[in-house]
């Protein structure tokens, strides 16, 4: 069989492979995206949104750097809100609704018209290792074998996966595809890898004709013409480009005691409640019936109603995921205001799967043990597409940068952007269960906002390679602009108030003062935002100084944790990590302040013996 060689090649066409894929040819790497089914690429298995609550501030990250998520949530929204408006501007958070199908079609092309990027279909079953045993290519299912300088995974839902429909179980890795068995064998026997099993699940789909959209509480798309990307509109897309879809509403109801009463009477048939489910959930994000148990003080649920596309009658029952049996969902459908004549197209069902403990990675993706090997997505135990896609991103940058011998790896600090929040969780915590990003996860989140992400990530994406010399000229421009508005109110005085000052009130309305300068609406709203924002940065950033001081404390790789006064627990700890700073081991669960003194004497020895 003959030998085909790219720099990096991405198993995996989902949200986290995508960005992975595109990244890496970007930065000028020969690429290779192996994927299960090309028309399956970007799939929205589940919610056809992208954003949300500390989503949609990574949304926005993953475009500042130079990704394509926002890009493709813009081409493709059929609806765009803010949530938490009623908040500070740390909280606000985008979400788009987006036509599931065009969503993908348009990445799609996008990644088969990227230069660089190969696009295959096909599946991989096994990892190539030479005769050092570094990770240098896939053998796919027909026996190719296709070699690279580095390789990412990023499988989703789909290593051994298994879909549950109440008592019946069938192999795959969503609902009309296979499950990747052979591959999952190849990392826990072959490689080693140390892995676990999680589960989530997807709620039912339904027929707009056959729902009574008038016993529900609609919700209205935004009317801001906001949206995710700062960048110029796609235009140069052929199709995709001029697409005018149609803005949609969503619509509320709720479950009832009904509904309770269904659940509770076949309990014993959820895949979850009779133990066939062995695979640890999510939490935040649980079963119908895991509500019903859990919370029995509350009388109903909501259940959030939204359409899946502009060329599709399908809805999805946002807060309903379930792993009843089928005739049990058509009763739990129908108990709802408005579906009681419901029709469904779909089914629920709960999906379980393998994923790799991320203690066995670094802050770059790679895997300690095999540092031409790197991890994205659902594999490393996360859950959603944003999440992926970010991972996908940061792992296709260092992949090539790898493949290419272009120095140090990107790595994201916690102050930096969520996304550095995430990785830095994912390498330091202990996942139990499939790990979703929170603004609660940030010390910084005052700085960390969605309408800054820009600001805060656009020169590092240029510099790396993905950013535009475009997008950097806008935010470079925005930063003179601000800057010249600030001197220029700090000359001006409103009833003995500085108007810099009278900005961080929040009951100062701007506009009601005309003889005020006039500014673009962008520069007005990160002036007001600055300037509210500024006091309660400055003591963050106070109160956060010791952490910082300890992240510039670097480690050395493979340092000997066997020393005086660090307890059993946290030697093991820290050797199974392999943590890249003493701030990172400060994170770790189980060590304590005494330990992290003991380490920073003997890392100061270690440097000073370097």
């Amino acid at each position: 069989m003959r030998d085909f060689l790219y720099d990096v090649i991405v198993v995996g066409g989902g949200h986290a492979g995508c960005e992975a894929a595109l990244a890496a040819a970007r930065l000028g790497a020969s690429t290779l995206l192996l994927t299960l089914h090309n028309d399956h690429i970007a799939q929205m298995s589940c919610n056809p949104c992208i954003g949300g609550v500390a989503k949609g501030q990574l949304v926005r990250e993953i475009d500042a750097l130079g990704g394509e998520m926002g890009r493709n949530a813009d081409a493709t929204t059929i609806q765009f809100r803010m949530l938490n408006e009623s908040m500070g501007a740390a909280a606000f958070s985008p979400r788009a609704q987006c036509d599931k199908l065009i969503y993908q079609r348009r990445m799609k092309f996008v990644l088969e018209r990227t230069p660089n990027l190969d696009v295959l279909q096909g599946e991989a079953v096994a990892l190539l290792l030479d005769e050092h045993r570094r990770v240098c290519g896939v053998r796919t299912a027909f026996g190719e074998e296709w070699r690279a300088k580095a390789v990412v995974l990023a499988t989703g839902t789909f290593l051994a996966a298994t879909l549950h429909f109440g008592l019946q179980q069938i192999s795959g890795g969503r609902a009309g595809d296979a499950a990747a068995v052979r591959l999952s064998e190849c990392l826990r026997n072959d490689l080693g890898l140390e892995m676990g099993r999680l589960k989530t699940g997807t709620p039912v789909r339904v027929l707009g004709k056959s729902i009574d959209f008038s016993a529900m509480t609609p919700q209205p798309p935004d009317a801001s013409g906001r949206r995710f990307s700062y960048g110029e509109r796609d235009t140069t897309t052929p199709f995709f480009g001029n697409l005018q879809l149609e803005q949609r509403p969503c619509y509320l109801t709720h479950s009832t005691e009904q509904t309770a009463e269904i659940v509770r009477a076949n309990l014993q048939r959820s895949a979850m409640y009779s133990g066939v489910i062995k695979g640890v959930g999510a939490r935040y994000c649980p079963s119908f019936e895991d509500k019903v148990v859990r919370f029995t003080d509350h009388p109903r649920h909501h259940i959030f109603v939204e359409p899946e596309g502009d060329c599709t009658d399908e809805y999805y029952l946002n807060g309903m995921s379930t792993s009843m049996p089928i005739d049990v969902q058509w009763q739990m459908v129908r108990s709802l205001p408005g579906c009681e004549k419901a029709f469904i197209s779909r089914y629920a069902y709960a999906i379980e799967y393998d994923f790799v403990f991320p203690s066995q990675i670094d802050t770059s993706l790679a895997v300690r043990r095999y540092p031409s090997l790197f991890l994205a997505g659902q594999l490393n135990g996360t859950s959603g597409y944003e999440e992926a896609a970010g991972q996908g991103l940061i792992a296709g940058v260092n992949a090539a940068r790898f493949a290419g011998n272009l120095g140090e790896p990107l790595r994201l600090r916690r102050d930096q952007a969520y996304l550095g929040v995430m990785i830095d969780d994912l390498v330091t915590k202990e996942i139990v269960e499939p790990y979703r990003l929170f603004t609660s996860r940030a010390e910084y989140r005052l700085e960390l906002r969605q309408d800054n992400a820009d600001r805060r990530l656009t020169r590092l994406g240029y510099e790396v390679g993905l950013a535009s010399r475009e997008a950097l000229d806008r935010v470079e421009r925005l930063e003179r602009e601000l800057e010249d508005a600030r001197r220029l109110l700090a000359t001006i005085r409103l009833d003995g108030h500085g108007v810099m000052e009278l900005l961080t009130r929040p009951d100062f309305q701007y506009e009601a003062y005309p003889e005020l300068p006039n500014f673009e609406p962008r520069v007005l709203e990160q002036l007001r935002i600055d300037a509210r924002y500024a006091g309660y940065i400055a003591q963050q950033r106070e109160h956060a100084k010791a952490m910082l001081d300890l992240d510039a404390w670097r480690l050395p790789r493979d340092f000997n944790y066997n020393l005086p006064g660090i307890s059993v627990e946290a030697r093991q700890k820290l050797t199974k990590r392999q943590p890249e700073s003493l701030g990172q081991a400060a994170r770790i669960d189980g060590v304590t302040p005494a330990e992290i003194a003991i380490l920073q004497v003997h890392a100061r020895k270690a440097i000073r013996n370097s």
